[in-house]
């Protein structure tokens, strides 16, 4: 009968009921993970007891699967300093340029492309939800919503202003420019975690959706842009052909950004966020891309450096991730 009384207790909140069970199976996977590891190293320990000795291809294919066993563990190892609360959840990813016009707006074009390249290459799920096309090239504003395992707890090292130097493709005199990005990272939250938004505290308006290249995705005014007074954050769908769609999109995304302000206001960093949205000009930079004179990408917070340009360009960035997460003081902030 206690039994029955406490199973009734459980699932009397549902919510927290669902909450609970999540985390239980978030638990189930790290132990599948390392128990799956204990019974491989074990089958290996006996072929290579039978194989010893031997140029047998069992041999080789033991020696294989080792280096495959090798790689898997420096994943789950990384993935054991993904520990913050929010770290497992999906990520909604902002790119905005700075002051600079094409110049900057194509930089804000390449990043774009970087995120999208390492996402596919993590097999992640990447859904575009705002894009507004700069008006020669590259973009004005870009969110993406990435969605994976421990997508935020990744992403969360890529918030701040990235530096380019190169020589202009839109100068005529191939003079060479510097241009600033800033990139924000924010947690995906779920509608179970408590939220208020106040219907006299937001304004909402809806303006005709425009794609990429500035062709229209429709022709009535389903794109929705979501003022909330309070904190002074806007943000805005356009990816959805329905107005409704767009409107839900727009509030999930607001909910996120107002749960990291709530989140850094327990850790008693009141307006956190705001205040590390530092100017995006010269000197406040995260991380340096230089493709002239010399090419090299250098994160001015861990040190990490490469000269293969193109390779980080390609989504190539992992180093400079895992370095961060690796550095407890940064990974603390």
């Amino acid at each position: 009968m206690e039994q029955l009384t406490h199973a009734q207790d459980f699932w009397g909140d549902n919510q927290r009921a669902q909450s609970i069970l999540k985390e239980i199976s978030e638990h189930r996977k790290w132990l599948d993970k390392v128990e799956k590891f204990s019974r491989d190293l074990s089958d290996m320990e006996e072929l290579l007891a039978l194989t010893e000795g031997e140029d047998s291809a069992d041999a080789k294919e033991i020696e294989q699967s080792l280096t495959q066993m090798s790689a898997d563990m420096e994943k789950l190892e990384m993935a054991t300093l993904l520990s913050g609360p929010d770290d497992a959840r999906n990520a909604i990813l902002t790119i905005h340029p700075g002051a600079g016009g094409t110049e900057s707006q194509d930089w804000a074009e390449m990043l774009f492309r970087m995120y999208n390249r390492w996402a596919e290459v993590k097999g992640y799920k990447v859904t575009l939800l705002d894009y507004l096309a700069g008006e020669e090239a590259g973009l004005k504003s870009a969110t993406l919503e990435i969605t994976g395992e421990y997508a935020f707890g990744y992403l969360k090292t890529e918030s701040g202003v990235h530096r380019l130097v190169r020589i202009s493709p839109f100068d005529a005199n191939s003079r060479r420019h510097t241009s600033f990005v800033s990139v924000f990272v924010y947690p995906e939250v779920e509608d179970s975690i408590p939220i208020e938004i106040k219907d006299d505290d937001i304004r909402i308006d809806t303006y005709r959706s425009s794609g990429a290249g500035g062709q229209h995705v429709n022709k009535t005014s389903s794109a929705v842009r979501i003022t909330h007074f309070p904190t002074g954050i806007v943000v805005q769908c356009q990816n959805e052909r329905s107005q409704i769609k767009n409107r839900e999109v727009a509030f999930r995304i607001l909910r996120s950004r107002l749960y990291q302000l709530q989140v850094e206001e327990q850790r008693k960093k009141r307006d956190a966020i705001e205040k590390s949205k530092k100017k995006i000009e010269w000197g406040s930079q995260i991380r340096s891309y230089v493709f002239h004179p010399y090419n090299l990408v250098k994160d001015h917070r861990t040190e990490v450096e490469t000269s293969n340009v193109q390779a980080v360009m390609d989504g190539n960035i992992d180093k400079f991730i895992e370095a961060y997460l690796a550095d407890p003081e940064l990974n603390e902030r």
